[in-house]
């Protein structure tokens, strides 16, 4: 009971502190976004550079005579703008990315080599190395941070509270996204056991959903923090386990949409044991989480969810109004 009480006052907590605490935990999609748009500006200059003024690079780095050849600097300088158009054209260019990661070890080797060349500037090209491996680490950072943000995080909190967390990209603007989410009567369109939400207040809902077994469970929640196009902040008040979190509706760079993310932390009334089994037969709520943003994704994309049914029933139209 002690365990349990522990986990109530931290959920309890974090509900209280809005999305404050939230936003300390697990911002920083649209900062990855910006800096891989930043890494893919960098490559196309760096790339330019290379193929027009292949001499001139090299001695700004401190090689002369045998260094690379002036058709070896254009290569590199290709292979850059390959990079950075394939990073600012993509909308998850984690491979490209990990290009640049590629490139930038092939640098150092050949910055390496350039240290036993004649009329070497040992002092430029020492200086020119220890930028691209700085760079090759914001590359290598940034690469895994792409490679990671598709995928769903669920971390166990010293309380015993599991918190999840999944990101999407989704091609709407974020007032949109927001207002879609926001009305909170649009919940069972694209959450998949979520049966109606009615308002019952200002910020307060009465939720019913489908639990494991087809068991129908209720609760209450209150909207903690609400900022029209940015984020909105929850907790439950009386579920039967408790619950809250936050979601997130961030603008992707180059106008590519926005970046949503959901974070939840919520305590297994069961504990370990209860978390294991709901997840063994799909019923977790981080696996949820992960199908229900999928969902969301597809119905403001295209205005239709494709769900496992037989095809005359496989999909719902937003003209339909998403009815069951």
């Amino acid at each position: 009971m002690q365990g349990v009480e522990h986990q109530s006052v931290g959920l309890e907590r974090r509900g209280r502190g809005d999305g404050e605490a939230w936003r300390r935990h697990g911002n920083g999609g649209a900062q990855s976004e910006r800096l891989t748009s930043g890494l893919g500006w960098f490559s196309i200059g760096l790339g330019v550079a290379e193929l027009l003024a292949p001499r001139a690079v090299a001695r700004g780095i401190g090689l002369r005579g045998r260094g690379p050849t002036p058709a070896l600097t254009r290569l590199c300088g290709l292979r850059e703008l390959a990079a950075g158009v394939g990073i600012l054209s993509q909308r998850r260019p984690s491979a490209w990315m990990w290009s640049r990661v590629a490139g930038d070890v092939m640098d150092l080797a050949l910055l390496a080599s350039g240290f036993a060349a004649r009329g070497t500037n040992r002092a430029r090209l020492a200086a020119a190395t220890a930028a691209v491996a700085g760079v090759t680490v914001v590359d290598a950072v940034c690469a895994q941070r792409l490679t990671d943000r598709g995928r769903l995080s669920v971390q166990t909190t010293p309380e015993g509270a599991r918190r999840v967390r999944r990101r999407i990209t989704v091609n709407r603007p974020p007032d949109a996204l927001y207002r879609f989410w926001r009305d909170f009567a649009n919940a069972p369109r694209f959450m998949e056991r979520v049966e109606a939400v009615q308002t019952t207040g200002e910020r307060r809902t009465h939720w019913r959903a489908r639990g494991p077994g087809g068991v129908t469970v209720e609760w209450d929640a209150e909207v903690t923090e609400d900022r029209p196009n940015e984020l909105i902040a929850w907790r439950s008040l009386d579920a039967p386990f408790r619950h809250s979190g936050v979601v997130r509706f961030e603008p992707a760079p180059a106008g590519r949409g926005t970046v949503v993310t959901v974070e939840m932390e919520y305590a297994p009334p069961g504990g370990v044991l209860t978390a294991t089994a709901a997840k063994l037969i799909g019923s977790a709520p981080e696996q949820q989480i992960q199908e229900d943003l999928r969902r969301f994704k597809q119905f403001l994309e295209t205005g239709l969810v494709v769900v496992a049914q037989p095809p005359a029933s496989s999909s719902r139209s937003i003209a339909a109004g998403g009815a069951r």
